[in-house]
């Protein structure tokens, strides 16, 4: 289809881009990658009368570690993220999320901002930011919100960000020694939208135990979540199968997926269990220096 009309500036700065966002309150759309939004625009989906481009905007795409986290701007793109090196060697969970996502061309061109502003459900990068209790910084011409993930994706492509405000960063914890995570995913094909995934990180302690864990899980509901079941059925446990099968099933009773072309209601669940024993295993794999 041919998409409606719109303007379409290209700020040159994020105190300018923050003020046409104030001035076109609700009639503005921000362009990044354009992965997202140029697809719905085609369908009329989405019909915004203005259009912001914030490819000049200095600053967004900046990836950068600090002592209490990992700060990656909201236009960084999967690829930049998938080549870091200081994502690699620290935040290998990040890399498996980010190197399944679309084909090179995608990855090339969408970031992670507008993967998350557009809040897909089936989307790989909510389920990162989940399970690693993850925060978003949204800023707006007046003032600046850090919201939590679990409070960040609210329903099929709704999200807390205002229409005045952009989202600027992700900023994901540095977790404790003897911490793994990592991202397992079902698709049809490579680079396809999960058909299930689910995100992994736990904390292994001095007994052997794990002390801590987070399971993101994306395209089994209206919208990503953590399962709160999973953590619970992990935490205090060995990191044997066992604990991993209780996990799974934990996960799988949580999520609600619908029937359609990638399979049926009780396949999916099954696939929840799977993906998230797979991912659990590889976690704590890394956590151990496996």
């Amino acid at each position: 289809m041919i998409p409606g009309q719109f303007e379409y500036v290209r700020p040159a700065g994020l105190h300018d881009a923050l003020r046409i966002l104030s001035e076109r309150e609700g009639d503005a759309k921000v362009l990044s990658g354009g992965y997202s939004l140029l697809p719905l625009i085609k369908l009329r989906l989405a019909q915004p009368g203005l259009l912001v481009d914030i490819r000049d905007v200095d600053g967004l795409d900046e990836i950068i570690e600090t002592d209490d986290s990992l700060r990656i701007g909201g236009r960084a793109t999967h690829r930049s993220i998938l080549e870091n090196t200081t994502v690699r060697a620290g935040y290998p969970l990040l890399t498996d999320a980010a190197g399944g996502i679309g084909d090179p061309q995608v990855r090339n061109w969408g970031t992670i901002g507008g993967s998350c502003a557009h809040a897909d459900p089936s989307s790989d990068w909510p389920a990162v930011l989940l399970a690693t209790r993850a925060t978003l910084v949204c800023r707006s011409s007046t003032a600046e919100r850090t919201i939590a993930a679990g409070d960040f994706f609210i329903d099929t492509f709704q999200t807390a960000i205002e229409p005045t405000e952009l989202l600027t960063e992700v900023r994901i914890p540095r977790w404790a020694a003897g911490s793994g995570g990592a991202y397992a995913k079902l698709e049809r094909r490579a680079g396809d939208f999960s058909t299930v995934g689910c995100a992994a990180m736990v904390t292994i302690g001095s007994d052997g135990r794990i002390v801590d864990a987070g399971i993101g899980l994306t395209a089994v509901a209206d919208t990503p979540f953590a399962s709160a079941g999973a953590r619970t059925a992990l935490i205090g446990g060995q990191p044997s199968d066992a604990t991993f099968r209780a996990a799974g099933a934990a996960a799988a009773a949580e999520s609600s997926p619908a029937s359609d072309g990638h399979g049926p209601v009780d396949y999916k669940r099954a696939m929840v269990d799977e993906m998230t024993v797979r991912a659990l295993r590889s976690a704590v794999q890394r956590a151990l220096g496996q």
